[in-house]
């Protein structure tokens, strides 16, 4: 089994500078020293991010290392625009639900990926500054003048210095080891009146007639994806906990609303069939890039009994006899508008 790098990027890029005949002079400055070797630590540090490793065949994220279990290679990337196309189609065009799709004006997508999301908004609201964040530089250089990357660890401490109206995440299941530490994050990063919005797969996958049996190679592949992520400290089960856990971190008005992709094309209705054929070709793919990490890492098993795994489970997704669907979770709350005027009042007091 490949040994996975689990050393934080954050602390352990220092450049070792070996003794310089300048320090013999007697106008030597001990400040142009520190300023060249702060340069060259920052370089590394840059450079380090950039150097992905590799892993059965694929490639991740190297700051934090081994804490997201999905690669970040082209393929990957590009399954992530596709899969902004399907949440689309899904929203009949918008890109969010939560009363700030219009009106915001600082934005922060949580685990931004392909940045795709920050892109569409920032195009959308150009009055807005729209800031996108993830362990991978893999976003692209030409942007909208109001939308920028960071490339951070989630789970360390956050350091924006100005709050933001509108915080935004998804798919970040499996992502973080406590979900309610993020959610507390992100109502202390949101000013009162506020919107947080998450966007998630549920498991375990849905089939409401019964074709969809625990013992086919989908529903194997499903219990053992859940397995090993559970063993890492990182279950998936953050769909369906993101509500109660922004109610007990203090928003309101918490909505929660849940839809359906079809697993393929087994759909009659037009538009749930469409789904159905887009979701197979942005799922097809995960089977076996969502399995690999987690299982090799967690549980031992090989690349080759991996891939079997997700073999036989594609085998079940693209069957249209099989009427199965992944549960999407859209979850969204504002952080209470009295703090504003609580806060207004500690201030004069």
């Amino acid at each position: 089994m490949p040994e996975t790098p689990l050393a934080d990027t954050h602390h352990e890029h220092e450049v070792q500078l070996g003794p310089s005949d300048a320090q013999d002079d007697e106008d030597y400055d001990s400040g142009i020293d520190e300023a060249s070797s702060t340069r060259s630590s920052l370089a590394s540090l840059r450079s380090s991010i950039f150097e992905f490793y590799e892993e059965n065949g694929r490639t991740y994220h190297s700051m934090s290392a081994g804490k997201y279990f999905m690669p970040n290679d082209a393929s990957e990337i590009e399954r992530l625009d596709l899969q902004h196309h399907l949440f689309r189609l899904t929203f009949d065009e918008a890109i969010c639900l939560c009363p700030k799709k219009d009106g915001a004006k600082r934005v922060l997508d949580l685990g931004t990926g392909s940045g795709i999301w920050c892109i569409d908004y920032a195009d959308i609201h150009s009055e807005a500054e729209v800031i996108g964040v993830d362990l991978s530089p893999v976003q692209p250089d030409f942007l909208p003048p109001n939308c920028s990357f960071e490339i951070d660890d989630l789970e360390m401490d956050w350091t924006w210095s100005k709050s933001f109206d509108f915080i935004f995440s998804r798919f970040m299941t499996g992502s973080f080891a406590d979900n309610a530490a993020i959610v507390k994050k992100v109502y202390d990063q949101l000013e009162p009146g506020g919107y947080f919005e998450t966007q998630d797969m549920a498991l375990p996958i849905g089939c409401d007639d019964g074709t969809l049996g625990e013992d086919s190679g989908l529903w194997i592949w499903m219990t053992w994806l859940m397995k090993s992520m559970e063993a890492m400290g990182r279950p998936l089960s953050a769909a369906q906990n993101w509500k109660s856990l922004m109610e007990e971190a203090g928003f309101e008005d918490v909505v929660e609303r849940i839809y359906k992709w079809p697993t393929n094309g087994w759909p009659r209705d037009p538009k749930y069939k469409r789904l159905g054929q887009w979701a197979l070709y942005d799922m097809d793919p995960v089977l076996e890039s969502a399995i690999l990490a987690p299982i090799t890492r967690a549980l031992g098993w090989s690349h080759e009994e991996a891939l079997l795994l997700a073999a036989n489970a594609r085998k079940v997704l693209r069957d249209p006899k099989v009427h199965a669907y992944w549960p999407i979770y859209v979850v969204y709350g504002r952080k209470p508008i009295a703090e504003r005027k609580q806060n207004a009042e500690k201030a004069t007091a």
